[in-house]
């Protein structure tokens, strides 16, 4: 998640998801190391991303994680976590970041899905159903 309105977009369907598994949630965010204002208030967002999401899910019952990380390459630093901590399912709240500033972020889910065998779900920044 890299926002806290991410956050709240996902928390009902990854509720759901870990209830269905009986699984526990790692609730991760990766920020770029490099500094500055944009940086900055990036990781703070990130930070209350993850804060509103464990909250919310452990509010529901679920068991959940957290993890705050750096890393220039977003995509790789979630997959090596995924595979690390053998994680079942990926799932990723979209922000609706333009295309500008995708292009600058990286495109992280096209990066995910081509290079992992672990499932993705991505919630795009308008859906506001559940599974």
């Amino acid at each position: 998640m890299s926002s806290p309105w991410a956050a709240e977009r996902a928390v009902g369907v990854v509720a759901d998801l870990a209830a269905r598994l009986s699984a526990e949630v790692l609730a991760v965010h990766v920020s770029r190391p490099s500094g500055g204002q944009m940086r900055e208030q990036e990781q703070a967002e990130g930070e209350a991303a993850v804060r509103q999401l464990s909250q919310q899910l452990a509010e529901r019952g679920v068991a959940v994680q957290t993890l705050l990380m750096f890393s220039d390459d977003i995509a790789r630093a979630i997959l090596n976590t995924a595979i690390e901590r053998e994680v079942s399912f990926i799932v990723l709240g979209l922000t609706g970041k333009n295309v500008f500033a995708r292009l600058l972020a990286g495109n992280v889910p096209v990066e995910l899905i081509k290079n992992t065998k672990i499932p993705v779900l991505l919630i795009p920044p308008d859906w506001s159903g559940t599974i």
